[in-house]
């Protein structure tokens, strides 16, 4: 090894690669500033290490995609209706889909203390459409306090 940086560094000198020391320092390696003849780069022959590499052949099963039965005329419903008493969270929806015409509504308690209630329809015609009712709740609403204001 040291053999080798010893010609890598000699030959770099020699280049004029490397810059001369300051005035007062010694040269790097203890090399003249000028080297008369160039040394030849010393070439090192590395071992030849080949690595077979396994073969990743992974059986696969013969993929035959499921057949979907197809229903022309596609008809459900369904419902839910929550009221939380604790956080008072209150809110549902019920749907039903007969063929290609879906119809259903929302409702839900906004912040204000208003209930939110939509109703829609969709059909391949008209495509979807909403109507957006808003009502009060039985009770008082209730108004949020400002912030003290900064003076």
């Amino acid at each position: 090894m040291k053999v080798i940086l010893a010609a890598v560094m000699v030959c770099s000198v020699s280049a004029g690669l490397l810059a001369p020391a300051p005035y007062g320092y010694p040269r790097p390696y203890g090399l003249a500033a000028h080297v008369a003849a160039p040394i030849a780069p010393v070439a090192i022959a590395r071992p030849a290490v080949a690595y077979a590499r396994p073969a990743l052949a992974v059986a696969r099963p013969a993929y035959a995609p499921a057949v979907d039965e197809y229903d022309p005329n596609p008809q459900y419903s369904y419902a839910y209706d929550i009221q939380d008493a604790l956080t008072g969270d209150s809110k549902s929806q019920h749907e039903t889909r007969s063929g290609d015409v879906v119809e259903g509504s929302y409702s839900l308690v906004e912040p204000d203390g208003t209930r939110r209630v939509v109703e829609y329809t969709a059909d391949p015609h008209n495509g979807f459409n909403a109507v957006v009712h808003k009502e009060p709740l039985g009770g008082v609403v209730k108004a949020v306090a400002p912030v003290a204001a900064y003076h």
